[in-house]
């Protein structure tokens, strides 16, 4: 069992972890059904691109929170959310380069957090282990679609 961050709100702990899920379901239910490999690994696709956008919303709300907002962190923070949208659109087709892009994406994202002073202590440690599961799926779908 993976040790939970000490000072992290249980709440952000439990909820991340169950993000994770469909990282992991799809691809292992490809297992059981190999025929769905296709369908499945374009809907974490659109799942991965979703967390970017998750993880940019919450940057974007952290820095309006600031007493006076710079406007490149604001446009910086939408960053994620482009990202993963032109990952979406440029690869369409290319459902692999699309899940490799998108965990490339996810590294970058983390990056930012793990090397933030303006983020909670508690908080680097928990993406760390979050992204690893993200992008551990995502690496495990691609390699299910072929190298």
């Amino acid at each position: 069992m993976i040790a939970r961050p000490q000072s992290a709100p249980l709440g952000a702990w439990v909820f991340g972890l169950l993000g994770i899920i469909p990282f992991w379901s799809l691809p292992l239910a490809v297992l059981l059904a190999p025929g769905w490999i296709g369908p499945a690994a374009s809907i974490e696709a659109v799942y991965a691109a979703l967390i970017l956008s998750f993880l940019g919303g919450a940057r974007w709300g952290l820095a309006l929170g600031r007493p006076s907002p710079k406007p490149a962190v604001i446009g910086l923070t939408m960053t994620p959310t482009l990202a993963g949208l032109a990952i979406l659109v440029l690869m369409h087709g290319q459902v692999r380069s699309q899940l490799l892009g998108l965990a490339a994406a996810l590294i970058f994202s983390w990056l930012w957090d793990a090397t933030s002073a303006d983020l909670p202590p508690w908080y680097g440690p928990l993406r760390t282990w979050l992204t690893l599961g993200a992008v551990g799926g995502l690496i495990l779908s691609a390699f299910e679609l072929g190298w």
